[in-house]
C-alpha cells in the first residue's frame, strides 16, 4: 500500500469509525504518547535498561502502527499529500546526502 491509499484508509476508517478527527492538538498530544511507547520497547529490548515483565508482550510493529496512524490523521486534517511530501523529501536526501554518509569515518566501524 502507498502513502496516498494509506492516508484514504484512515480517512475513511474516521469517517465509518471515528465519526471524526480529533482536532490537531489532541492528535499531536496523542503522537507524542505512542513515540513514547515506541521508545519504551527500544529503551528496554535493544537498550540498556531493562525489560519488566509487563512490557515484555508488548509489540514493537503495533505501536509503529499507532504513531503511523496518528502521523496519517495530522496529514488528513491539515491538508497534506504525504505520498508527495514523502517523494520530495526522498529525492532532497538522496541529493544532499549521497556521499555525506560513505565520507563518515564514525560508520565505518
Amino acid at each position: 500500500m502507498d502513502i496516498k491509499n494509506a492516508q484514504k484508509e484512515v480517512d475513511d476508517w474516521i469517517n465509518e469509525h471515528g465519526v471524526r478527527y480529533f482536532n490537531e492538538l489532541t492528535n499531536m498530544a496523542q503522537l507524542t504518547e505512542e513515540v513514547g511507547e515506541v521508545a519504551r520497547i527500544i529503551a528496554r529490548r535493544y537498550g540498556e535498561q531493562s525489560e519488566k515483565e509487563s512490557d515484555k508482550d508488548k509489540d514493537l510493529g503495533e505501536e509503529l502502527s499507532d504513531v503511523m496512524f496518528v502521523v496519517l490523521c495530522l496529514a488528513n486534517q491539515t491538508g497534506i499529500d504525504l505520498q508527495e511530501a514523502f517523494d520530495k523529501k526522498m529525492d532532497k536526501k538522496a541529493k544532499r546526502d549521497h556521499n555525506r554518509h560513505h565520507n563518515n569515518e564514525k560508520l565505518k566501524k
